[in-house]
């Protein structure tokens, strides 16, 4: 058996029909049934007719992502997967990490990113924030740009973009008030930006725009019962593995309002000894990306009975 990570996507992989190909299997209609239960609504009914804009909402798109994850997750185990050796989870993704490390009960942490996702969308009116992929560019590069853009606007001014999301050496996400990214975008693309490619989400997320969320979010946690990892899992934030559960809670705190650090986080998976990483969600967004960060790295994903046995397959 290969050293092998488990990695969970965040928002932008959800469609609808998305659990469609799993058909009757018993441990997804268990796994929606408990969300739904927590949820006090039809999940599998979202998921499966959606409308497509209903299903894009933050405040639908965060659980029902969540309940993706730990549905492949769950089918995985029950047909005789091996534990991997560690795990980690791009922004949203982190909570199916922390659910399938046993850090979480499903029942808990589906109302938890529904309320993380409210608060995310209350801190900043629609139409305030913007969020932007720049493509071709180094982070460092992106940074500096982002300084630049902040830099042109008058003293005191509340203009704020952030880097936000280190996606891979090339693809980082940018984010903060709307002028700010404009103006972002506009200097990255005269320093060779390729594209500079605006995002359609309804709030500036992971940027210092988001601390009001984080503040809501942080009691949120506090109330909330956590267990002691059963699998390591590298947080964004830190791009560290944490036992103790409150310091578990302090970097979904952080996390809210500062950036994913995706490129880290699958250099620390690399260094931990595995080699191959297996994505458990309804598309390949990390497995793309974690190609163009790490191309020695063996990727692969789980979503459907055909990929759950191509990856058993991988890893025999």
């Amino acid at each position: 058996m290969k050293n092998f990570a488990f990695v969970f996507p965040g928002q932008g992989s959800q469609a609808v029909g998305m659990l469609d190909a799993w058909g009757d299997h018993s441990v997804v209609r268990e796994t929606l049934a408990e969300a739904s239960e927590a949820l006090g609504e039809d999940v599998g009914r979202l998921i499966q007719e959606g409308p497509a804009d209903v299903l894009a909402m933050t405040v639908n798109t965060q659980p029902v992502m969540l309940v993706a994850g730990i549905a492949a997750w769950r089918v995985w185990r029950a047909e005789g997967g091996a534990v991997p050796s560690m795990m980690a989870g791009h922004s949203l993704g982190e909570y199916s990490a922390l659910v399938a490390a046993g850090v979480l009960t499903l029942a808990q942490a589906a109302p938890l990113v529904r309320f993380r996702a409210q608060a995310m969308q209350d801190a900043v009116p629609a139409g305030v924030g913007a969020m932007a992929a720049v493509l071709g560019l180094s982070a460092d590069a992106v940074v500096a740009g982002c300084l630049e853009a902040q830099a042109s606007f008058e003293p005191g001014s509340h203009e704020v973009v952030e880097a936000v999301n280190y996606n891979d050496p090339m693809q980082t996400v940018i984010a903060g008030s709307k002028a700010a990214v404009e103006k972002a975008c506009e200097v990255l693309k005269g320093q060779g930006a390729k594209r500079t490619l605006p995002l359609p989400v309804s709030a500036p997320f992971h940027s210092s725009l988001m601390k009001p969320a984080a503040e809501k979010l942080k009691e949120k946690l506090a109330a909330t019962a956590f267990a002691v990892p059963q699998i390591p899992v590298v947080n964004n934030i830190d791009v560290a593995v944490e036992s103790d559960p409150e310091r578990i809670r302090d970097a979904l705190y952080r996390q809210a309002f500062g950036p994913v650090r995706w490129v880290e986080c699958v250099a620390a998976i690399k260094a931990s000894g595995a080699d191959t990483l297996v994505e458990c969600g309804p598309r390949k967004v990390l497995v793309s990306m974690i190609k163009r960060i790490d191309p020695a790295l063996t990727s692969a994903a789980i979503f459907d009975p055909a990929t759950l046995t191509e990856v058993q397959a991988l890893l025999a």
